[in-house]
């Protein structure tokens, strides 16, 4: 009985090449065994996206594949690297891992999630233990995929992903499932068999100045603060001609160490809202919905404040597994996390390791959303921002 992981990086710059380096490297920790699962996530501006998941397929074709494009990868050898490929391969006699798709979240994101859910269990028999997920980042409301999973495998259930990135471009995102490159899609895994996992959750923002209450939002656009358009609220912190907003370029990469915070629903810390666009009527926007009668703050966050929620957000994750052996880690971790460290993103990975063990597997990527539990009283999933989501995988 085991679970053998692997993980490999590579930046050459041809998709076969930078395939077959990763796989090599990954493969090296699996014992001559045949992967039974991998996770791909690479830069969509460097590679052809197709052309990576046919040549990953081609190594290994009875293999689960999922996996996404996004705004900067990471593993545990590699560290933090931008315009790569970063790959983790798994091996085990005691998991399954059974795949699963939603499609069109800019039409219905709660039916995607539903969608989602349903080819899990469909192909699973049953309801597995955990998930993970891995939604467009840009194609409409986060919060409503997450719904979508929990209406079918229950309020309870426990996933953590990250949605996909474009390396900052807010233009288009790719999700993979298998050979396939898809947009607009959730793709997942449901996890089932003898295993353990402890999720971690923390961002470490803090909210500034006096809130307003959100008077008009329908599902992520949020139309009106204290009866105002949305924008003003930026442009009365900042000043308009010193407001970090151009409706020319998308708001999110502009105001992405201010975003918004409302109080989390069981009111222990908040949850990040990222601005994405601001319209001509001053309409924002964002990553997932911020209901009519929130208040609303804007939040600001400091580096060493981010490290300490990481390595806050690794314990928790390391307590939940109460001592039993890790062997991979799954990292989600914001692009807002990266700007705000810049030179000490790679602090950041290190302090995770060095709770969780420097010697475990370790796969992540930043990205434009997070999916994972709330914690305190109320254990149900929800869509973060801004945020570190730790999942690790135990025997």
């Amino acid at each position: 009985m085991a679970i053998l992981v692997g993980v490999g990086a590579s930046q050459k710059k041809d998709p076969q090449e930078a395939i077959e380096e990763a796989f090599s490297q990954a493969s090296s920790g699996l014992s001559n065994n045949a992967p039974i699962f991998m996770t791909l996530f690479a830069s969509p501006t460097v590679y052809d996206q197709q052309t990576l998941l046919k040549t990953l397929k081609s190594k290994a074709p009875n293999a689960v594949i999922i996996g996404c494009s996004t705004a900067g990868e990471i593993t545990s050898t590699a560290g933090s690297l931008d315009s790569s490929v970063a790959l983790m391969a798994i091996y085990s006699d005691t998991m399954k891992f059974i795949p699963g798709v939603g499609y069109n979240i800019h039409q219905d994101a709660r039916q995607a999630g539903r969608g989602l859910g349903e080819s899990i269990l469909k192909t699973g028999g049953g309801k597995p233990k955990a998930g993970l997920i891995l939604p467009d980042g840009l194609a409409g409301n986060g919060a409503d995929v997450v719904r979508g999973v929990l209406d079918v495998l229950g309020q309870d259930f426990m996933l953590a992903g990250g949605a996909a990135g474009d390396d900052y471009l807010f233009k288009q995102t790719f999700e993979y499932l298998d050979d396939q490159a898809l947009s607009g899609a959730v793709v997942g895994v449901g996890l089932y068999g003898d295993f353990s996992f402890g999720i971690g959750v923390r961002h470490g923002w803090i909210p500034i100045g006096i809130p307003r209450t959100a008077t008009k939002s329908k599902g992520n656009i949020l139309y009106e603060l204290d009866h105002k358009p949305a924008i003003e609220f930026y442009e009365d912190h900042f000043g308009k001609d010193k407001s970090p907003i151009d409706k020319n370029e998308p708001l999110a990469r502009l105001a992405i160490t201010y975003p918004m915070g409302i109080p989390a629903p069981n009111k222990d810390g908040y949850l990040i809202r990222d601005p994405i666009t601001v319209d001509d009527a001053g309409a924002i926007t964002c990553a997932a919905e911020i209901p009519e009668g929130s208040e609303v703050y804007i939040m600001i966050g400091s580096k060493d404040e981010a490290i300490d929620a990481a390595a806050d957000a690794a314990n928790k994750a390391l307590a939940a597994v109460s001592g039993k052996k890790v062997k991979a880690v799954f990292l989600f971790n914001c692009i807002a996390r990266k700007k705000l460290l810049m030179s000490r993103k790679q602090e950041e990975i290190d302090t995770i390791r060095k709770v969780i063990g420097q010697d475990v597997p370790l796969i992540g990527f930043y990205t434009y959303g997070e999916q994972a539990p709330l914690g305190g009283e109320i254990i149900t999933c929800s869509f973060h921002n801004e945020t570190d989501v730790i999942f690790v995988l135990a025997e």
